[in-house]
């Protein structure tokens, strides 16, 4: 199966699968029981990009804030839970438009038949989630350790569990740290299954190991048509997550929009801070989402003013000072310091004419 023919799943009021666009999730790094920290974290990935958003349910304090969340922010609400089956119950109750589960790790098949009747009455979707990690130790015998044949084996006997019990509203997500593997199962179990997958490397690492990771492993899976929604893990801010999912996306050609930012890797004739420009202007065009304009911002006069030539909007660096460009045409030589503000000038120019 690829996303073009995955069943469609809806999730408060956002729909995957089917080939409708990819969407980018996350999950809060607050405790959820803090409502107004999970709340202002959430608003804040929101404005970054966020499209679903996850949060951990490990007590009742928790499930039971999640009705207040819900009413402040504006992108469907996943509950997170592990082990204790009246949790995902109250999750229901309390406002979760979908909620995570691996259901070999809530109990028994009538505490999960609990939870699925709750969700069945309500018509909230359950996403069925396996790690490597999690796997069960008669897969890893009957395999010899923890394979790709294991995890979708395990998550397709969770799917048919349900299933048994009259429910298919569902989304399947199966994860690995190791990228190859992880990589394997998907190509596996989209053979084996039409309903939609969340796609993730799990425990990636840091921002930059877990980025290398993520966009290999994503760019693999994504590029063979598999995958609904995703999530870039890192130990880091969750907004640094929805960047990277956003770059991922517009890389692989499945997001349009937003401002697409190359820049030189500087060399000996750079002679303004480009690094410390590169970063500025990264962060500065989140704000530009509703534009589809490419920027570049070169270090020197060798490729320079080609490259930003290229591009609709570009910065050449001199000694000190650089010029702003504008589809190959030179606009003015400004100090380096005037560089970044003149540039976000005519990016609000563009949005104003668009």
């Amino acid at each position: 199966m690829s996303r073009e023919t995955t069943k469609t799943v809806r999730i408060g009021d956002r729909v995957i699968g089917g080939g409708n666009p990819v969407l980018i999730q996350s999950m809060c790094n607050t405790r959820t029981e803090d409502v107004r920290a999970t709340v202002d974290q959430i608003l804040e990935l929101e404005r970054a990009g966020c499209e679903i958003i996850r949060v951990a349910v490990p007590t009742m304090e928790a499930a039971q804030c999640l009705g207040q969340i819900r009413r402040q922010i504006h992108i469907p609400l996943v509950a997170d839970i592990h082990f204790d089956y009246r949790l995902a119950i109250a999750a229901m109750e309390n406002g979760a438009d979908k909620i995570r589960v691996n259901p070999g790790n809530i109990g028994s098949a009538d505490r999960v038949k609990a939870v699925v009747d709750k969700a069945k009455e309500r018509n909230i979707p359950i996403r069925v989630g396996v790690n490597s990690g999690s796997l069960e130790k008669d897969l890893i015998a009957k395999y010899g350790g923890v394979t790709a044949k294991g995890i979708v084996e395990s998550a397709l006997d969770k799917v048919r569990m349900i299933e048994d019990m009259g429910y298919d509203n569902l989304v399947i997500s199966i994860k690995s740290s190791d990228v190859l593997m992880c990589v394997d199962a998907h190509e596996q179990i989209a053979q084996k299954t039409a309903y939609p997958l969340h796609v993730g490397i799990t425990e990636a690492g840091s921002v930059t190991a877990g980025n290398i990771k993520s966009a290999i492993g994503l760019g693999l899976i994504l590029n063979q048509g598999i995958g609904d929604t995703v999530r870039v893990s890192l130990t880091g801010a969750p907004a640094e997550e929805v960047k990277s999912a956003k770059l991922i996306l517009k890389t692989l050609g499945l997001r349009k929009g937003g401002v697409t930012v190359v820049s030189c890797p500087t060399c000996g004739r750079t002679r303004i801070d480009l690094i410390g420009l590169a970063e500025k202007v990264e962060t500065m065009v989140t704000e530009f989402d509703d534009l589809d304009v490419k920027v570049a911002v070169m270090g020197c006069v060798v490729n320079g003013p080609g490259e930003a030539r290229e591009a609709d909007l570009g910065i050449a660096g001199g000694i000190g000072e650089g010029l702003l460009i504008s589809k190959g045409e030179v606009l003015r030589k400004l100090p380096e310091e005037e560089l970044l503000p003149a540039l976000r000038e005519e990016l609000l120019k563009l949005q104003r004419k668009s």
